[in-house]
């Protein structure tokens, strides 16, 4: 019996991470779901936010902005739009962009720009959470 699981996390762009973990917990589209090693097979679609992981003792985030997960053979792959180790958090630019965002559902000129505006919002507000969790470790 397996005791890790191999987690990677890639974006169109690069590979934001690749470790062997204790534990994988991801924002799911129906809800929150962790993976554990042997864990059966299956394929999630992932929602705007933090994705969690434990690995030696330390529990780690990363922002990820939907995508999906596939859970095969004690792997993690998290295909994601984009994602941030929560150490790479650039603050000052998410409390901006939290802040344009929430002055545009404001206005709320447009249901689209209202969406819109919305999802960056939503954005924001899980990139500063998961660089909150790492200042706190």
């Amino acid at each position: 019996m397996e005791k890790a699981l191999t987690l990677e996390i890639v974006t169109p762009d690069k590979l934001v991470l690749s470790e062997t973990v204790d534990y994988v917990g991801a924002p799911g589209y129906e809800g929150e779901f962790g993976v554990l090693p042997n864990h059966i097979p299956f394929l999630a679609a992932l929602q705007i936010g933090n994705l969690y992981y434990k690995a030696g003792g330390r529990t780690n985030y990363v922002f990820v902005s939907g995508g999906f997960a596939d859970i095969s053979n004690n792997k993690v792959t998290i295909l994601a739009e984009s994602a941030e180790k929560a150490e790479e958090i650039d603050v000052e630019r998410a409390r901006k962009a939290k802040e344009r965002a929430e002055q545009r559902m404001a206005q709320q000129k447009e249901k689209l720009d209202y969406a819109r505006a919305q999802a960056a919002l939503q954005r924001a507000m899980s990139r500063l959470k998961a660089a909150q969790h790492e200042k706190a470790a």
